[in-house]
């Protein structure tokens, strides 16, 4: 009978997507290019806002049941077993039901921009919103932010390929759904529009804003409507800025720029260890959440996303983070409070290399929020203890720290600075915001140039957002511009051979292999021209007399940056490619450049 009723369901399921299909295929027949694009938004909009709204509800009831059955035993129990359970089920479904291959990180989003043409697997619809759900929603510590991004960003790129729009309208829809994502995840749409443009696009004409801002403002009203206010991140005490502070608030910046570029470095040395894991993924799975469980018994506000514990630290009571814990009996000793704040501060960028590293599916955008509320209350009462001032307000503090790490971490200072405004629902804290933003993201970038999500990518030369002329280079493929299919000569020939086919042919590089078609040197048009016109110079002159070495070689696997620096270095417009130490053919710079004008045409979005 079940499976009677599920065939029913799949069947009505079918039926009900194709009618919808056979819709939205009529609309772009019957709207204009732009207007289908405005109604492509929307329908992307509200498809995050339903992804955002599952697993953010699911992440939150679980929490909520955790904390319930913790009270009931006045011991972190659950907040030990959840995130092995969690971790283990991830790395079961992406050995089983994923072929073993998951994409972690928005950073794929930025390499399917930049290398891809927008183009992101359909899989991706799917498979970030279960593995983040049984990582994160089960105590992992992480964030379930980058999922959601990179499941918007999926939506956005597979609703282009199924609808058959341009690349250049695939990579809008694909930063609409990005700003979809985070505009529901915050309730914060303008902040999903800052992100989408100034970490995943970086350069856009003003008029693409347009269907940036109508899918981040859907997903945000979705997200409105349907999900539950307690399940967001929203903040009650917010006090008016007060001048007089503004000395802490820089204090507050530089620290925050220096904590993001700790996190950032512990985070990527616990991934690196646990890549050199040797052992099955599930020994591997099993070893890193058992450490992080540890971590997270000691340490109750490491379980999860955090955000409860977030709100928690910017009331008037913080120490209820200490309940139901072996630490319950310190709890109200604020010093013992500050120094338990201090260490959450250092031990989260460990906590989330644990979960992730060791098999478990989630983002940074959650911990930098996390860690940076952390960070603002411990400076705040700090300050407040030690008597230097007993004014400091705690929750501004808190508040303004989660901007000045997001900004420190993701280099995204206007996207921290707005995300953080609308959160607390108003602009009282925009002063201290800037202050703390700026400043965290000049510290941080004097240490490292690219940001959390970029830089494993850059250090690749595989992508670099700041810069779109390099963003396009490296999209170009350049082995499939080399000309495989030219003449070659070997050195006993003379040169009356080569001049027969040169009178047929506009080439001018003619490359000399050897019987194991290695390249020898080159015989290049322009200087045997003299000789040409003489019957008896080409009868009796040999192809070694006139041959020379190319002034630079093309390397099969060499960058496109390093490609076009070897042909500004020697002025020539055509290069010997070599490929397994043999000559693989011929590259022109001209080509090159004619197919970045179409790259550039196909990928500027006006």
């Amino acid at each position: 009978m079940p499976n009677k009723f599920s065939a029913l369901f799949r069947l009505l399921f079918r039926k009900v997507a194709r009618r919808l299909e056979a819709i939205i295929f009529l609309c772009k027949q019957l709207l204009s290019e732009r207007n289908f694009i405005y109604l492509s938004c929307v329908l992307v909009g509200i498809s995050c806002a339903f992804a955002v709204i599952i697993l953010k509800s699911f992440a939150h009831n679980v929490f909520v049941f955790a904390n319930y059955i913790n009270g009931f035993l006045k011991f972190p129990f659950f907040n030990f077993i959840l995130p092995i359970i969690g971790i283990l089920l991830t790395v079961l479904v992406v050995k089983r039901v994923l072929n073993g291959e998951l994409e972690k990180g928005s950073s794929k989003i930025l390499y399917a921009v930049a290398k891809k043409g927008g183009i992101i697997p359909k899989k991706q619809m799917y498979a970030q919103i279960i593995t983040s759900s049984l990582t994160v929603g089960l105590g992992g510590s992480a964030g379930l932010e980058s999922p959601i991004v990179i499941t918007g960003a999926a939506f956005g790129s597979n609703f282009a390929q199924k609808y058959k729009l341009s690349q250049k309208d695939r990579i809008l829809l694909l930063a609409c759904g990005v700003a979809a994502g985070i505009g529901a995840a915050f309730n914060a749409p303008i902040a999903g529009v800052l992100f989408a443009v100034e970490v995943i696009l970086t350069d856009v004409g003003i008029s693409a804003f347009i269907p940036i801002i109508i899918s981040a403002a859907t997903g945000a009203l979705v997200s409105k409507v349907l999900l539950s206010q307690e399940v967001l991140l929203s903040f009650n005490n917010v006090q008016t800025f007060n001048y007089h502070n503004t000395p802490y608030y820089i204090l507050l910046g530089i620290l925050a720029g220096l904590v993001s570029v700790y996190h950032a470095r512990n985070f990527r040395k616990v991934e690196h260890y646990f890549s050199k894991f040797k052992g099955s993924v599930y020994k591997k799975a099993l070893f890193g959440a058992s450490i992080l469980a540890i971590l997270i018994v000691i340490f109750p506000a490491l379980f999860g996303e955090g955000y409860e514990s977030i709100k928690a630290l910017s009331t008037s009571h913080p120490e209820v983070l200490l309940e139901n814990t072996f630490l319950a009996s310190k709890k109200n000793n604020p010093w013992f409070l500050l120094v338990f704040v201090g260490l959450i501060v250092l031990l989260k960028s460990f906590a989330t290399g644990l979960t992730l590293g060791s098999g478990g599916n989630g983002g940074n955008f959650a911990p930098s929020l996390f860690v940076g509320s952390y960070l603002g209350f411990f400076v705040a009462k700090s300050m407040n203890l030690i008597g230097i001032t007993n004014n400091l307000p705690i929750t501004n503090f808190a508040i303004v720290g989660m901007a000045g790490i997001l900004s420190g971490l993701f280099h995204a200072p206007l996207t921290a600075i707005f995300l953080i405004g609308e959160i607390t629902g108003g602009y009282n804290l925009m002063v201290p915001l800037m202050i703390v933003s700026s400043i965290s993201y000049a510290v941080s970038k004097q240490f490292e140039k690219h940001s959390m999500d970029v830089k494993a990518l850059a250090d690749k030369g595989d992508v670099f957002t700041s810069d779109k002329d390099k963003n396009i280079l490296q999209s170009i493929d350049f082995l499939n511009l080399v000309a495989t299919d030219v003449k070659t000569i070997s050195l006993e020939k003379s040169l009356e051979n080569l001049v027969e086919h040169l009178s047929t042919s506009n080439q001018h590089l003619v490359p000399v292999l050897d019987e194991k078609s290695k390249l020898v040197g080159v015989v290049d048009f322009e200087i045997i021209r003299p000789i040409i016109f003489n019957p008896f110079r080409i009868k009796f002159t040999m192809i070694k007399e006139v041959l020379s070495q190319p002034k630079e070689l093309i390397l099969h696997d060499d960058g496109m940056e390093t490609i076009m620096e070897k042909f500004e270095n020697t002025n020539e417009t055509i290069l010997p490619v070599l490929k397994n130490g043999k000559f693989f053919g011929l590259l022109s710079k001209v080509d090159i450049l004619e197919t970045y004008r179409e790259q550039l045409k196909e990928m500027t979005i006006e």
